[in-house]
């Protein structure tokens, strides 16, 4: 919440460069509706392939994976969880899911903010929807295995109160238009992972609420393309801008720069992607061959058609083999034997 106490964010100076990203997301946004009436097959597969790409990556930043023929039945709701992982990713599915849905619906609140933190958990048998009992911090493990702490949140006896205050502040900040909804969101965001309020998942929380916030702003990219998977992506950099916009947090004395560009960014990656995927891709066999060109790059090691079939429901193989070839021409993947049961691997960049 200090990001919003006395409007300390309004006293912030913004650099050239900043105000040419919120300008360009602003144009993005503007072009959204003459993309969103592309075919809508071809929009549904990108939907398809960014709930797995979010699901996988939102759990993966946080060190919670499994297998990658579990993923995408797991997301389609075509296998159960089988472990305390796959509950977890489960979780997250559902409360993903329900947040492209009832978008327009729901307003921020502490309540809503705390159903999703028990969502998360529904499958595990772990109560969760409760603040912290007891005071966290943020560590970074070091090469030699020592941890040291880069951050103390707000204490669990003050967090019911700073979260309160901290959608209030936001939400009014919002109402009064003093500043673009694109910088609020992301102090927002900022200010929620300093307070910390959950003993565990607040990041994945945090990205889940970056989702929500942007649909209330009128940016649907999320939709389309996903943003959990460019914050994994760009991992250390997220990180990085965090610890820095966080240093001087619980004195209102923190930088929102680092911040703020790191998380315009991101956006703006996200929009010139869904821009250049819709424009190359014209029907549904296309936008199946880029789910499958997405499956692939989260093949671990070799795999087999048939291992691509099964993570690609609803692609047929004739789409499938069409897919390799073209990826075999622009050699990114390399064929090691003959016949259906041939095992493929990616050619990484610089080998092959």
């Amino acid at each position: 919440m200090r990001s919003f106490e006395h409007d300390y964010l309004l006293d912030t100076s913004l650099s050239h460069g900043l105000l040419m990203a919120m300008r360009a997301l602003g144009e993005f946004r503007g072009r959204q509706n003459l993309y969103q009436e592309q075919s809508p097959e071809v929009l549904e597969t990108l939907r398809r392939v960014a709930m797995v790409q979010s699901t996988e990556s939102s759990n993966r930043i946080e060190g919670i994976t499994i297998a990658a023929d579990r993923i995408e039945p797991l997301v389609m709701k075509k296998v159960k969880p089988r472990d305390r992982s796959e509950q977890e990713v489960a979780g997250y599915r559902d409360v993903l899911a329900t947040i492209h849905v009832n978008h327009e619906k729901w307003r921020l609140s502490t309540h809503l903010i705390k159903s999703w933190h028990r969502d998360l958990y529904r499958f595990t048998g772990e109560r969760g929807g409760q603040w912290k009992s007891r005071d966290n911090a943020i560590l970074e493990v070091l090469p030699d295995g020592r941890q040291i702490v880069r951050f103390r949140p707000v204490s669990a006896l003050a967090t019911p109160e700073f979260m309160e205050r901290l959608v209030t502040l936001f939400s009014q900040s919002l109402d009064v238009q003093k500043t673009d909804p694109l910088l609020l969101i992301a102090a927002f965001i900022l200010d929620f992972e300093c307070v910390h309020p959950f003993g565990d998942g607040n990041g994945r929380i945090g990205r889940l609420l970056t989702l929500l916030l942007l649909y209330r702003a009128g940016y649907e990219v999320g939709r389309y393309i996903s943003l959990e998977r460019i914050v994994e992506e760009s991992k250390e950099t997220y990180y990085d801008a965090l610890l820095k916009s966080s240093q001087g947090w619980h004195e209102a004395k923190h930088d929102l720069r680092p911040w703020w560009n790191y998380f315009l960014g991101m956006l703006t990656a996200a929009h010139k992607e869904f821009e250049a995927r819709v424009g190359t891709i014209t029907s549904a066999k296309g936008a199946k061959r880029e789910m499958v060109r997405q499956a692939i790059t989260r093949m671990a090691g070799r795999f087999t058609v048939g291992d691509l079939k099964r993570v690609c429901p609803g692609v047929s193989y004739p789409t499938l083999q069409r897919a390799l070839a073209d990826l075999k021409k622009e050699r990114k993947i390399r064929c090691l034997g003959r016949g259906p049961d041939a095992q493929w691997e990616r050619i990484e960049r610089g080998k092959g």
